[in-house]
């Protein structure tokens, strides 16, 4: 059963999203909170496997929340969501770590999707963001590709494969079938490659990939 904290500030939106999530049998709504610092206390109470949670709140906002989560030991895997599709909020919240980035208008279908891959420990993003963020990427400045190339370098060749199949969005099913390895095997190269580069997840590896202009 996977284990859902909701964190928006508006009633109807949290009422609205339980209703979406709790007729799946693998999914359980634990808790819901108001703002980023209840969410914060809640993940400490509930210990959900995966936070659904608004960028815009009062007080503390979800991206603050978002980087306080980070730092706790074995964090929820954290999905952010927003009406607005801006730049600098998805930059913010994929280089802090979030697992995903949906906007609000995500069919009931895909966020139940969405929650359902990122507690598989991979990546979930709303193709149009995923878009703007390869246009975004594809125009960094030529330092900028060769400091993440060098981050890179640290890697095996075999890391590197597994890396650069991770920023195409595979699975470690995926990527065991197409390198030719088993996912036990994959999974662990994800692992080594996360340590080496200091990043705590698929998305972040990604992001580095892209930066290095190698997908």
């Amino acid at each position: 059963m996977i284990r859902v904290l909701v964190v928006d500030d508006e009633a109807l939106v949290r009422a609205g999203l339980r209703m979406i999530l709790e007729p799946a049998d693998d999914i359980e709504v634990v808790a819901e909170a108001s703002d980023g610092s209840e969410a914060v206390t809640a993940v400490a109470r509930h210990r959900p496997d995966v936070v659904l949670m608004d960028v815009r709140m009062p007080g503390m906002d979800g991206l603050t929340a978002l980087k306080e989560l980070r730092r706790a030991p074995n964090p929820p895997r954290v999905i952010m969501l927003t009406t607005f599709d801006l730049d600098d909020y998805v930059h913010t919240a994929l280089r802090s770590g979030a697992a995903g980035f949906l906007l609000k208008d995500t069919s009931p279908r895909d966020l139940a999707a969405a929650v359902r891959t990122v507690a598989e420990g991979s990546a979930m993003l709303t193709p149009r963001i995923t878009k703007r963020l390869i246009d975004t990427f594809a125009g960094l400045e030529s330092a900028d590709v060769a400091l993440a190339r060098e981050r890179l370098s640290v890697l095996t060749d075999r890391e590197d494969d597994v890396v650069r199949a991770v920023a195409r969005g595979l699975s470690n099913a995926e990527i065991g079938r197409e390198l030719a390895m088993s996912e036990g095997t994959v999974k662990a190269h994800v692992s080594r490659a996360l340590a080496k580069l200091g990043l705590s997840n698929r998305v972040q590896v990604a992001l580095l990939v892209r930066d290095a202009g190698l997908t």
